[in-house]
């Protein structure tokens, strides 16, 4: 008897089969010469999920791997640490004094800010904006000013509406942050730091997602790696094989904590983020832990959101895909480029309809960044805008609510944003369950050196 798997059983992220055109579309994206390989790829990608679809991927692994750099190809990116320490650009700013009062309401700020953001996008995440407006529309929400409540939703939405309505965690049915990725890794961290202490080795963050979470709690380039780290695979490896989503925003939706203790070192907070990053990403994936872990670090020390961007993007390569994005939506604000145009850019630039676009470290860094500019510090005004222009809505909204947090502090945020979380993270770590957001935060200061 042959001995083999149910490959209609595995689902897109197990099996590097399923996904095969979203590695094409990376490996663009890197300026790999591949071109003259599209056509296999798109005939192995319409393959029925067997073993033959397997054995095929496997030589398109091999191909990638052998892979050259398109001489025109403009852009540096490398994945090791020392590497890009030599391509960053150096930015400096006045920093505002920090005591020990307004450190602690901006470390609790940090916390709330994150969960409030995520609450925000979360019943909404992975739908696109042509239903999403119309949603917002609907229910008098549209510019988005409120959380989405469950009142909102019709039967006649639940009808005819491709995305799934019912049975989602809407901020008048909830009981504090529901259990999500985007939050479950802040508290991760923090068990890091007290096992592996503030100078853990990637080897440690492998260890650690083995011993805490299910499988079922990672999504994308986590599930990939963390089935790598199963295999034998140890990292950097880990981020690399049977990986197509190695630039997706997996990684910058982990970096906060490290942004959390170190409060005006962002160099420090971006190391740790790279340590982080890098068991499951590469390029423009590690840099975007990295961005947002630094954004939040200057986040603790200047009110300017100019210098917090520019402070977060100072720890990446400056000849990278990303620094240019975020500089770029940078250079826009400043000249004038009104607030519309300039997420009507991002969508023109990436196809929120294509998971490799929706999900993309690049595109989502991009409205994170628009949504703190043209926020002007604003809380509810900027998790608003990062979640109502779509792409990834919890994310997005969770790392905007991070950085104005650690800026504004816990008195910062407006009662309509904390109530519904009731300053509880419900997680899906073991051994944690549901933690106290406050008591989060306190535990947090012991991390600072």
């Amino acid at each position: 008897m042959k001995i083999k798997p149910n490959y209609e059983k595995l689902d897109s992220w197990a099996s590097y089969a399923n996904d095969i055109m979203v590695e094409y579309a990376q490996c663009i994206d890197e300026g790999l010469c591949i071109e003259q390989y599209k056509e296999l790829f798109e005939a192995v990608s319409k393959l029925e999920n067997t073993g033959i679809k397997k054995d095929f991927a496997d030589v398109i692994q091999k191909i990638v791997r052998s892979a050259k750099i398109r001489d025109d190809y403009k852009y540096n990116e490398p994945s090791t640490l020392d590497e890009i320490k030599v391509l960053r650009k150096e930015h400096s700013f006045k920093e505002n004094s920090l005591d020990e009062k307004t450190l602690e309401s901006k470390i609790h700020g940090a916390w709330m800010g994150r969960a409030c953001g995520c609450l925000l996008g979360k019943p909404v995440e992975c739908i696109r904006t042509d239903e999403l407006v119309p949603l917002l529309k609907h229910s008098g929400n549209y510019p988005m000013h409120r959380y989405i409540l469950s009142t909102d939703i019709t039967d006649e939405m639940c009808e005819n509406f491709k995305f799934q309505l019912r049975g989602k965690a809407y901020a008048d049915t909830v009981d504090g942050m529901p259990v999500d990725d985007d939050t479950n890794y802040v508290v991760l961290a923090q068990k890091i730091i007290n096992d592996y202490g503030r100078d853990f080795k990637p080897a440690d963050v492998a260890e650690a997602w083995i011993k805490y979470q299910p499988i079922n709690a990672y999504f994308t380039a986590e599930r990939v790696a963390f089935q790598n780290f199963i295999k034998g695979y140890e990292p950097p490896i880990s981020a690399i094989n049977e990986n197509p989503y190695r630039e997706w925003i997996g990684a910058q939706i982990r970096g906060d904590y490290f942004g959390y203790i170190n409060p005006g070192k962002p160099e420090q907070a971006a190391d740790m983020a790279f340590r982080d990053a890098s068991i499951s990403h590469i390029k423009n994936g590690i840099y975007g832990e990295m961005f947002a872990s630094a954004m939040i670090a200057c986040a603790a020390v200047t009110d300017s959101i100019e210098d917090i961007i520019l402070g977060g993007i100072a720890q990446i390569p400056a000849s990278s895909r990303l620094y240019e994005a975020i500089a770029g939506v940078l250079e826009d604000y400043r000249s004038g480029v009104p607030q519309a145009d300039e997420f009507k850019k991002i969508h023109t630039l990436f196809d929120e309809y294509s998971g490799h676009g929706w999900c993309h470290t690049v595109s989502n860094a991009m409205i994170v960044a628009a949504a703190l500019l043209y926020g002007g510090g604003d809380f509810g005004k900027s998790i608003c805008m990062a979640v109502e222009t779509g792409f990834d809505t919890d994310c997005n909204g969770a790392t905007v609510g991070s950085v104005l947090g650690m800026r504004n502090g816990i008195d910062g945020i407006g009662e309509e944003w904390k109530k519904p979380v009731n300053d509880k993270i419900h997680t899906s770590i073991f051994g944690v369950g549901t933690v106290s957001i406050s008591e989060m935060a306190k535990a947090t200061l012991k991390h600072i050196e």
